[in-house]
């Protein structure tokens, strides 16, 4: 048995002065930075955005963060612009461990589609690599922490299900958005449906 930590997008644009904030993210840093030693890989994703990413609302004239438009056939939620590729934004958090970290999966790159999971796209019209890799390295088990629990963690949990990992998502060490309340709580229901086991940071430690 071999297991991964996948950390998700812990970059400064999900902090909670960035212009995406997701609440008490900045609380996630340090144990993120504990965990690490417990496994036998480390691997992280990063959001990698163009700067005219087909998800950014101010990419539409008179719409705003939180509504919905048709971008390549697929429904996409608008978010503020985000984790722009080379700027401060689309930097990992400061005091997080990066040198811990053996390799970094860039996901959303592509304009026309969006990509919350670190395994591939919305569309899964491109793979970003993680899952090739993992195989690479023999791994059996995943775990993932990092932001945000009802979109990036929630997807990246389901692909890895579907990839036949044994998933586990370290709950405590996830923040969500909560663009609709209970988004969160969903969330979590839709991860253990699929198979992943939701486990705290006390299993780990």
């Amino acid at each position: 048995m071999k297991k991964a930590l996948i950390v998700v997008d812990m970059q400064n644009d999900f902090m909670p002065t960035g212009s995406l904030p997701v609440k008490e993210s900045d609380e996630l840093t340090q144990l993120i930075n504990q965990l690490m030693p417990r496994f036998d890989l480390v691997v992280a994703s990063q959001d990698w955005h163009p700067a005219d990413h087909g998800s950014f609302a101010s990419q539409y004239p008179g719409k705003k963060p939180g509504e919905t438009v048709i971008l390549d056939g697929l429904e996409q939620i608008l978010w503020p612009p985000h984790c722009i590729q080379e700027t401060k934004g689309a930097e990992f958090v400061e005091g997080l461990e990066v040198k811990k970290i053996s390799h970094v999966f860039h996901k959303g790159i592509h304009k026309n589609v969006d990509s919350y999971s670190a395994f591939y796209d919305n569309e899964h019209r491109h793979a970003t690599g993680l899952g090739r890799f993992l195989k690479a390295q023999k791994v059996t088990d995943v775990y993932l922490v990092g932001v945000a629990t009802d979109y990036c963690v929630k997807y990246s949990a389901l692909d890895a299900c579907a990839l036949r990992l044994r998933t586990h998502v370290i709950i405590d060490a996830c923040r969500g958005v909560e663009l609709k309340q209970g988004d969160v709580e969903r969330a979590i229901g839709e991860m253990n449906q699929a198979g992943a086991r939701i486990v705290t940071h006390r299993h780990m430690l």
